[in-house]
């Protein structure tokens, strides 16, 4: 089989990707420890918690919807419960599965850590575009999402209704 190389200007295109992959976590993540004291994958599960009904979800849900395997967010919940974030109980329906809920200490938490959180995106990515470029860049991830999680499992958590 012989392989297509990228050209110049799909490598040019897809280092610049790489480059934001693996300079944006680190970014996003500074800012949240220094502070909120929570890294951005606890943000990410808190967060996910404070916008599902009753501020629960089952471990499965959560772990689809962080797209964490479920050891690394056992882990992550544990910490989390160790600062009275979160706790676990077993599943009304299933008690072989766990329910995690956002706390009250949780909820202040994440409402706190939020206004950082989103001034630092902004700063970082949102303000940097232009309308267009930012219209652009949705369509290039929307097409991308399709191709990386083609049944939606992760995605569909964000389509939400435009708001105006």
């Amino acid at each position: 089989m012989d392989t297509r190389w990228l050209d110049d200007d799909e490598l040019t295109a897809w280092v610049r990707l790489v480059a934001v992959v693996e300079l944006l976590p680190g970014v996003l993540d500074a800012q949240l420890r220094r502070d909120s004291g929570l890294t951005h994958f606890e943000y990410f599960v808190l967060a996910m918690l404070s916008e599902s009904p009753d501020r629960t979800l089952r471990m499965t849900a959560l772990a689809q919807r962080t797209n964490a395997t479920l050891p690394r967010l056992s882990h992550v919940v544990s910490r989390l419960e160790g600062r009275d974030l979160v706790e676990r109980s077993p599943a009304p329906d299933d008690r072989r599965a766990t329910h995690v809920t956002l706390t009250a200490e949780g909820w202040r938490t994440i409402v706190a850590a939020a206004p950082g959180h989103v001034d630092n995106v902004r700063r970082h990515v949102i303000d940097a575009l232009s309308a267009a470029q930012l219209r652009q860049l949705s369509e290039i991830a929307g097409v991308l999402l399709e191709h990386l999680d083609p049944d939606g499992l992760m995605t569909a958590v964000y389509e939400r209704p435009a708001t105006g």
